[in-house]
């Protein structure tokens, strides 16, 4: 057996760690960080929100955030010795995660979190109010479908995973 062929479960199997740990992270937003926010003081949300943002960028969200289309990348090139179809899921998975799911990201939230942070936080909570709610509604509905898209990253995963012992 060929060394692709020998490293394509291994990396299946990472492509699947690496995607459930994306999408969860993004699941967990939606049904419970941005509802506790929303139903917190929007000065408190304000803070609370720049403080995350500021926190995720370290070195153990990079690696999942950044390298997961690109597992599943490899893990594609080294299932065409095995399976080309089943290359084809991985590969489609790397696709829709890096433009639903990093892309997305790097142009839509991480830039209205970043004019979030450049905000001070205002003392008036109205004006508070005016912010958090120009903010979160936005920031939530882009978020549900990178949620989406990471779901669906992760629903090809496995069903590359299941291809891969199929056709082992």
């Amino acid at each position: 057996m060929s060394f692709p062929a020998r490293a394509t479960l291994p990396l299946a199997f990472l492509s699947l760690l690496f995607t459930g740990a994306i999408f969860g992270f993004f699941y967990a937003w939606i049904v419970s960080t941005m509802w506790g926010l929303d139903a917190a003081d929007p000065r408190l949300a304000i803070g609370a929100m720049q403080a995350m943002n500021a926190s995720v960028r370290n070195a153990a969200f990079a690696p999942v955030f950044f390298a997961t289309p690109f597992i599943l990348l490899a893990t594609a090139a080294a299932a065409m010795a095995v399976n080309r179809g089943t290359a084809w899921v991985f590969a489609l998975a790397g696709v829709v995660y890096l433009v639903g799911g990093l892309i997305l990201t790097a142009t839509v939230n991480v830039p209205m979190n970043e004019a979030l942070g450049a905000l001070a936080v205002p003392d008036d909570i109205e004006q508070a109010r005016a912010i958090w709610t120009d903010y979160s509604p936005r920031w939530q509905t882009y978020n549900q479908l990178r949620t989406l898209f990471s779901g669906l990253t992760l629903l090809l995963t496995g069903y590359g995973l299941w291809r891969l012992g199929r056709a082992r």
